[in-house]
Formats: C-alpha cells, structure tokens, sequence
C-alpha cells in the first residue's frame, strides 16, 4: 500500500484520534483498513516504557488473529488455543476442563509490545501520528458556522506552538483522566474504592522455592502459590507472576492501610507480603534490563462514561470505562470498542451508513462495558477482607464445581456472555454473537475464517450446497465480500452460511443447506440494515437527491 501524503494544518482529516495507546493506535488501523484518513495525536513525544498491562485476556485475541496480528504481538504461532486447565475468578479457582470449550484466551505480551506492533502495524497502513501533541480545547462547529460540513474544531499544543486542527470526528482514546471526555462535558460516574491499597513490583525470589514441575512458588510457612493465579487471605491478596524471560510480578491488595508520601520499595513490597501472608518472602532486586515496576495505588475506581458518544465525539477504551479488578478486562473492552467503532464511522464518511448505523456503538459497547461493572464489583466484594466474606467465598467454591456456574463465569471474564441486538426476532444461535473460527476449503485451499476477515470488510461465507446465499446478496457485491467455500473434512460441524460485520460479530445466519426463501429474505434484511441498501438502490437514492428541487425552509 502507497502511504498516505503527510497532512498540512490545511487539510481536515476524516478522524483525529486523540492517544496513542493500543486503543487509539487499533483505532487508526481500522479506520485505515476501511479506507478513511485518520490522524493520531499522542501527547508523549516517546512511547512510554512505564510497565502496565502484561498480556491479553478474553475475547480480544480471537479478534486481534482476525487481523493478522497474533503471531506479531505474542511471538508464538496461531491459530490461537484457549485455557482449558485453570483460570481464577475473585482469587476462587475456575476449572476450565469441565468446560467442552473454554472461552478463555489469553496471550502474554507486554503493553510496550502490544503498542509498537500497533504503531508498526498503522504505519505500514499509511497512518500520521504526531507525538508531544495535546488538545487543549474543542469545539463542534455545524456546517451553517462556516463553509462546508460540520466539524470539530481541535486546539492543540505541539513542539512549534499551538494551532488550530478541525477534523470531521474525533475519537478519544486519552485515558482515564480523558481531556476529550472532560471537554465534550461528559460525565464520569462510578465507584471508588478508598480502603483498597495495592503493591506491585518485580523482584528476585528464592529459585529453590519455585517447583520445576507446577512453577509454583513453594512460600514455607504458608504453601505454594500458583503462578498467575491471585490468592486471598484473610488479610489480603498475593500474586506471584513470573513471566517468560523477565523477572518476577509479585503483587498484594490491603486494605485500610496508612497513607504515606514515602517512595515505594522492595521492603515496604517485603513487609506487605509479610502481613497478607502471614511469613517472609524474601525478595532481591530484579536481573537484567527494566523497565521495572515498583509501584503502590491508593484506591482504585469502577466508572463509565455517561454517553459513549456527542454528536461527532466518541470515546473508547479507558476514557469510556475504567475497571478496579483482576483478570487484564481493560484491553479486552477497548480494543474491541475500537474495533466495533471503527467500520461504523468509516461506513459514515464514505457516505454508505443505513441510518442509525452510528447510534449503535453505544448501544453495543455501553452493554458490554456494564457487564464488566459486574465482573469487576462482585471480585471486589468476593475478596474483601472478613469472616462474612470467607463464608461467602466457601459457599461460593462449591458452586464452582457445577460446571453451569464455571461456564457462566467464564464468558463474563473473556466477554463473550454478551450478545448484540441485531434486530431480528428469535435469531439463529450464533448472530449477535462473536463469530466462530471455521475451517474451509476455497479454491485456493484450505483456509481458516480468521484469515478470511483480515481485510475487515463485511464477509459472508456461504457453505451451502448451491451457493444460494451468494446470489442473494449480488446486489451487494461491492459491500459485502463473498467467500463461497466447503467444510474442511476435519473441522468441526457447522453453519451452512454466515454474515459477518467487519468486528467479527455474526449479523445472520442459516443451518440449511439450501436456504429458503425466507432465510434468504432475512439475509438481504441484514445486509441493508447493517451495510445499507444494495448498490444499485443506493445510487439512485442518490440521484433522486441530487435531482430533488430545493425545498425552501420555513422561517
């Protein structure tokens, strides 16, 4: 791909995506994949070394394999495989081979890594990032202001001074503490959490203590501990994290600890550990080359953003929702909030939106990011400290062993518990739902249907025996990209037919092998609703508008 010219302070971008972080950064591929122009405005003039998430967890890594971009942030070869042994929930095991499939994907990759594979990846597609830029004002201008159409005016300060940018839309994807969102004069309610106090730090531990076989770390007095997995003591919580090829996480939550100014430090990570588990882990300063983290948090928050959306202002990521737990729910929800936002906006400025196209971001992503407010409040109740809640905790352990409760806790922790409303009564099983990864023979040969989404188009994959549902939707052949295939002899049974939105979401779906009539009808239904009206429709609404006599305005 021929990148894109360099914007001068004339131009007005399609999109100006304020951060540059994994959210803003997935933002900006899409939004280049399908075709618009964005520009990304980061107010660190380096991408930071400061250690914060350590993988990714849920749902997100199908859909970043949706992109071709699994292998390139982990390391490892696809197609990605699920946990199927253990995962916890609120320091209470999750025994995930009771499961037939397990939802739970993760994927170990520093956010520092996730961030440069992004930022190489937006490159490549022709993406500007200007860095040690920060909007400082904003303002939405409509067309009747100025000349053309609406836009939004952006104050920004940057290495040569300040300027004035306007851009069709702007996306914020600045954080927690999100200057878009305080602007736009959204608010931010939720919970804090004032008596929560949590230590983090890398650190050496005693290599005789760590078992070869299970990689647990076997603390005398207290037992072993379970790499990865948090425990939770009357006192508190302890995890101990050790990451391929570099050193040890050790963390712990307290509560109603006093404040202190003081820097933190190995001993004071030391004396937290002593407390929560009631003996001494000896800890030494971490080998070979940082960044490290040393780090202590007072309190913590659970919030979402009142609106997800004004007018021509949207957020995602942490400026729309933050998450006191465990489990890495953060990039899981931004990511994909990034994702479902992407196609629809892009869908807008080239003009090819049905209506209310827009209007279904908040709708879709304010619904998963509520879901999340349960996963993360009840953890919170789940590991406080008291005998009530150690009552509670054992009650709640022998629901874990039924495999119904594991199932449901599991979707909530990847995401996958939620279900978008397509508009269509009594639907298939699978629409509304993130798609499942198909094996298929083409003409070209076998071929996952991860790897038939990375152009991030509308895609339908028709399995039928007379490829019926490809002709249905031929009037849409410039919109939607039509795979006819086969099953793979040895995947797995399933549909005949499927929809699918470029956010890897199921929009319709058919078991028959010869669709109906009907199924057909529901078909080219979903096709308009989420892609908007065939080709040769849309044409000539077009034409009747330009053709249609000025209608003069009432005073």
């Amino acid at each position: 791909m021929t990148p894109r010219r360099s914007m001068d302070a004339t131009d007005i971008p399609d999109v100006v995506v304020v951060g540059g972080g994994p959210n803003g950064l997935m933002l900006a591929c899409e939004l280049a994949l399908a075709g618009v122009r964005p520009l990304v405005l980061e107010r660190l003039p380096e991408p930071s070394t400061e250690p914060k998430a350590n993988g990714l967890l849920g749902q997100v890594v199908p859909l970043i394999d949706r992109r071709g971009l699994y292998e390139r942030i982990g390391g490892v070869p696809g197609p990605p495989r699920p946990n199927s042994a253990y995962f916890m929930f609120a320091a209470l095991p999750l025994d995930l081979s009771l499961l037939p499939d397990s939802p739970v994907h993760t994927l170990a990759a520093p956010q520092q890594r996730i961030v440069a594979v992004l930022e190489e990846r937006a490159t490549e597609l022709g993406v500007e990032i200007r860095r040690g830029h920060d909007v400082v004002a904003l303002a939405q201008e409509p067309a009747g202001e100025r000349a053309g159409a609406d836009t939004v005016a952006l104050d920004v300060t940057g290495p040569d001074g300040g300027h004035r940018l306007r851009a069709r839309y702007v996306v914020g994807a600045d954080g927690a503490h999100s200057v878009t969102r305080k602007l736009s004069g959204i608010g931010f309610p939720g919970v804090s959490y004032d008596r929560r106090t949590s230590r983090t730090a890398h650190a050496a531990v005693p290599e005789q203590w760590i078992d070869p076989a299970s990689g647990a770390l076997n603390v005398p007095g207290h037992g072993p501990v379970l790499p990865f997995l948090p425990l939770r003591t009357e006192r508190g919580g302890f995890s101990y994290a050790p990451f391929p090829g570099r050193p040890a996480l050790v963390s712990t939550t307290e509560w109603d600890q006093p404040e202190t100014a003081a820097p933190m430090s190995l001993t004071e990570m030391a004396e937290s550990i002593r407390r929560v588990l009631g003996c001494d882990v000896p800890l030494g300063p971490p080998a070979g080359e940082g960044p490290y983290v040393l780090r202590r948090l007072t309190g913590g928050n659970t919030r979402v953003a009142e609106r997800f959306r004004d007018r021509r202002v949207f957020l995602i990521g942490d400026a729309a929702h933050v998450y006191t737990a465990g489990g890495g729910p953060g990039l899981n929800l931004g990511l994909q909030d990034a994702v479902n936002l992407g196609w629809k906006l892009a869908a807008e400025i080239r003009g090819e939106a049905p209506a209310g196209l827009l209007d279904s971001y908040e709708a879709e992503r304010g619904k998963a990011a509520r879901r999340m407010v349960v996963y993360a409040q009840a953890q919170a109740a789940l590991t406080a400290p008291g005998q009530d809640v150690t009552a509670l905790r054992e009650l709640f352990g022998e629901l874990l062993t039924q495999p119904a409760t594991v199932q449901h806790l599991a979707d909530l922790t990847a995401g996958t518990d939620v279900r978008y409303d397509m508009g269509e009564p009594e639907p298939h099983s699978l629409v509304g739902r993130f798609a499942p990864d198909l094996d298929v023979v083409t003409t070209g040969g076998a071929v996952r249907l991860a790897e038939l989404a990375r152009s991030a188009r509308p895609l339908l994959l028709d399995l039928t025996d007379d490829a019926s549902a490809a002709a249905a939707l031929g009037p849409w052949g410039g919109r939607v990209e039509v795979v006819t295939a086969r099953p793979a002899p040895s995947g797995r049974p399933g549909p005949a037919a499927l929809l699918i939105r470029p956010d890897a979401y199921v929009a319709w779906a058919s078991d028959e092998p010869r669709p109906g009539p009907e199924a057909l009808e529901k078909l080219r239904a979903a096709a308009e609703r989420w892609f908007g009206p065939a080709i040769a429709d849309a044409v000539r609404q077009r034409l009747r508008r330009r053709k249609a006599p000025d209608v003069p305005r009432r005073p």
